[in-house]
């Protein structure tokens, strides 16, 4: 990826309380025709740098309403149909164009892997994403279950990102983990755990769009304390953490 003047930037963002803060500080106005009726998921827009050269859309996986919970809607399905419908939407608005000059840029928090350098409040980069919940022992569908898909190099992102790491994503349905999960996520490497990059990564690879993560560490994956507790003791840290690290993202990306 070449840092430069004129991209669609789309940031997918899961949770409403991950994405407030940049929105409020980016001044984006919420677009509430961007996506089809029936889709629950939420769009804010905006421009950014001083010129206005970068066209900046985040877009979240709103909250439920079909299972009359309220909650946000987290996990691959609901991600990667957001990203799917954002693509598809801005396809149209290129015209002849397509989808050239999107990028899309995952954020949002994630858990970590002790192991493997993690801490809270670490901000990592991501160089893959795969899933570790989808076991389908039948030959080439084990490969296919796993699915594996390499992040758009970001050149000197890391270096302008000071005290970024960089890693690999692994993604599944579920805030915990079992065995078997465990034992396919330290088998391909990950570094860090969420529910969305393996699925937005995907929708990326269909529309050939350039894609990355920018997350932050809430929990330890490989730690002693309980995952669902680490993880909202550090939510409002981690959102706050992501919303200073994205307009240094932003500004590297815009070749501001």
């Amino acid at each position: 990826m070449i840092p430069g003047k004129h991209y669609r930037i789309i940031l997918s963002i899961a949770m409403e309380q991950e994405a407030a803060p940049i929105v409020n500080h980016l001044g984006l106005e919420q677009d509430p025709d961007f996506f089809p009726p029936a889709a629950p998921f939420t769009s804010h827009r905006g421009v950014y740098g001083e010129d206005e050269s970068c066209q900046i859309t985040v877009v979240t996986s709103g909250k439920d309403t079909v299972y009359g919970t309220g909650v946000d809607n987290v996990g691959t399905v609901p991600a990667g149909l957001s990203t799917f419908l954002a693509l598809e939407r801005m396809k149209e608005e290129g015209g002849e164009d397509g989808a050239d000059g999107v990028i899309l840029i995952n954020a949002g928090t994630c858990g970590g892997f002790g192991a493997a350098g993690a801490s809270i409040g670490d901000v990592y980069i991501t160089t893959d994403s795969l899933s570790h919940d989808r076991r389908i022992p039948l030959g080439p569908f084990e490969e296919y279950g796993i699915g594996k898909l390499a992040s758009t190099e970001t050149g000197g992102l890391l270096e302008h990102l000071e005290g970024s790491k960089s890693g690999v994503c692994t993604s599944g349905n579920s805030l915990d983990h079992h065995d078997m999960d465990m034992k396919i996520m330290l088998e391909n490497g990950a570094h860090i755990k969420d529910m969305e990059a393996s699925a937005i990564a995907w929708s990326c690879a269909l529309h050939d769009v350039p894609h990355f993560g920018v997350k932050v560490v809430t929990d330890i994956v490989d730690g002693d304390k309980a995952t669902a507790e680490e993880f909202m003791e550090n939510l409002q840290k981690a959102a706050d953490s992501l919303q200073g690290a994205l307009p240094k993202v932003l500004d590297y990306v815009c070749g501001l």
